[in-house]
Parts: C-alpha cells; structure tokens; sequence
C-alpha cells in the first residue's frame, strides 16, 4: 500500500522538524514547505521526502499538496517579542498562511485534515493554575491575539466549509536544538558569567518536550472535524522561572549565583500551567518531565559550543 501524504508546512524549523519525523516512522510521506534549507539526500533529512522552499501561500500549497491527506501548519510566529517589535510581519506570519491553508482545503474539495500548533499565548493574564481550554482567550501580546486570530478562522471555516481540523495549543515546548527563549537565552547568559534574569524568578511556566508536543500534533490530526476540537499541549505542571534556570545553572559551576531584575518583559504573562485533560482524553500523557529534559538541553547546549 503506498504510504499516506502529508504537508509540514515550517518543516526546517525546531517543532515541523520534529513532527516531520514523527510523521515519517509513522508511515507517513512527508513534503515540507517554508523556508530553510532540508537536503533530502542527507540522512539526517530524510523524514522529509519532497521539499518546497518559499512562503505559504496559496499558490504555493496549489504547487505542492495537490495529493496530500492532512496538513499540519507548523510554520508561522514563535516570538513574543517579535511581534512587539514587528506586529505586520508577525500577523502576515501567523494569519495570512493559516488563511492561505484553509483557502486551499476548501477549493480544493478534498477531505484534507488541519492541525493547527497554536500557543498558550491565546489565555493572557491568567491566574495561577491549570488553564482550561473552555476558559474565554484573553491575548497580552500581538503574538498571542494573532494566534487567536488564526484559531477563529480555523473555527470558521470548520463550521462554514464543513472542513476537518483540530487545534493543538502548545504551552513552553522546549529541547535539544531550540536556539532561542528563555532556555538558550539563559544558557548563553550563565556561559558567560551573566546571572541577572527579567522577572521575579516566581513566574510559572508550563515545560512540554518538543518530541512529546510532535506526538500530540500527530495524534490531534486523528481528531480533526468540523466540530474543530481545541487541545492543551503542556506538562501539566506549573513550575517557577528560578527553579528552571537553578537547573540550566548545575552545568555551569562557575557562573554567579542567580538574580532577577524584579522587571516583567511586556507581553510576559505571570503564570502559565495548562489542563490536559482533553488531550488526556485522546490518549496522550507527556513522557519527559521537565527536570530530566531541562537538565539534558543545558548538556546539549554545552557540547554545541564546544
């Protein structure tokens, strides 16, 4: 039987790197769009079978998943901060392509599935506890409103096309390979002696591995439907700012103890912690808690600048 194709859109980047190799041992033909470069003959790029380099646009998806079954949209904004400097680019980034996507689905008149990675940016301000997906959004940042915006549309268009699709809302999904956030950023910054953090060090932050987010990504296309289910992507656990970076800081004994400016970043939120009950309900559980994972980036971080 031949296998199954399915489009990656963001497939060079941390998270459609990831779901690309997952869907590839599932026994999925995976092409991916966006931009980077993937060289199909290197072993280690050969989750990915057929490669698109440029924009999601509909032109674009018209060119390259003309016979896929389901689409995952892992490209778009992944930076708060950038949306604050740049909130067009971040919009173009995050709206525009999922629009492009669904265009496609719906003139193409075939039942190809959607996931939609979104972000816990959608909840805002929230006090400290698990965060339920029926809880009503309240985005701080441009980032976190584009990601809203492109779940309403994802929404719309299941109800009005009758389109098949699932929303996946991922929480701090970190691992081996991320060169940016809080992660890297504070590895970089212990390397070199550097030991002052923005915040308090009390806010909560909600780890989810990024091989466990891939799964969950992978199992939310099984779900997707009109009805457009809405799933929480995290560890289920709400852990302080200082503990994280208290576990980066055992690898670099010589960095000085940890400070915090008192300072919130704008666009930070004080608390994060999802409820995965839903995605529980699917059958899915996190596998790597976040101190074993936390303490294994700080060693790959290591030997990558070494």
């Amino acid at each position: 039987m031949a296998r199954p194709s399915i489009l990656v859109t963001g497939a060079a980047g941390f998270l459609g790197r990831r779901v690309a190799s997952e869907a590839n041992k599932q026994g999925c033909r995976v092409i991916g769009l966006g931009h980077g470069q993937i060289d199909v003959t290197q072993a280690w790029n050969r989750d990915v079978a057929e490669w698109h380099q440029g924009d999601v646009t509909l032109a674009a998806l018209q060119a390259c998943a003309h016979d896929v079954e389901i689409i995952f949209h892992c490209a778009g904004s992944a930076s708060v901060a950038h949306s604050v400097e740049d909130p067009v680019s971040d919009f173009r980034r995050s709206v525009d392509t999922t629009l492009a996507v669904l265009e496609y689905i719906r003139l193409s008149k075939r039942n190809i599935r959607l996931v939609l990675p979104s972000s816990a940016g959608v909840y805002g301000h929230a006090a400290a506890g698990p965060l339920l997906v029926s809880q009503q959004p309240n985005p701080i940042s441009p980032y976190g409103v584009h990601k809203r915006i492109a779940e309403e549309i994802c929404e719309s268009y299941a109800t009005q096309y009758g389109l098949h699709c699932s929303i996946v809302r991922l929480f701090s999904v970190y691992g081996e390979g991320l060169k940016k956030q809080l992660l890297w950023d504070a590895c970089t910054k212990l390397s070199t002696g550097n030991s002052e953090f923005f915040g308090t060090g009390e806010e909560t932050r909600d780890w989810v591995h990024v091989d466990d987010s891939a799964r969950l990504i992978l199992l939310a296309a099984r779900h997707a439907s009109p009805l457009c289910p809405i799933v929480n992507g995290g560890g289920g656990e709400g852990v302080a700012v200082r503990d994280v970076i208290s576990v980066l800081a055992a690898a670099f004994p010589a960095a000085p103890p940890i400070r915090f400016s008192q300072q919130a970043r704008s666009g930070d939120p004080a608390h994060y912690q999802a409820d995965i009950s839903e995605a529980g309900a699917w059958g899915w559980s996190p596998t790597r808690h976040w101190r074993e994972g936390v303490a294994a980036y700080a060693n790959w971080f290591l030997e990558a600048a070494g």
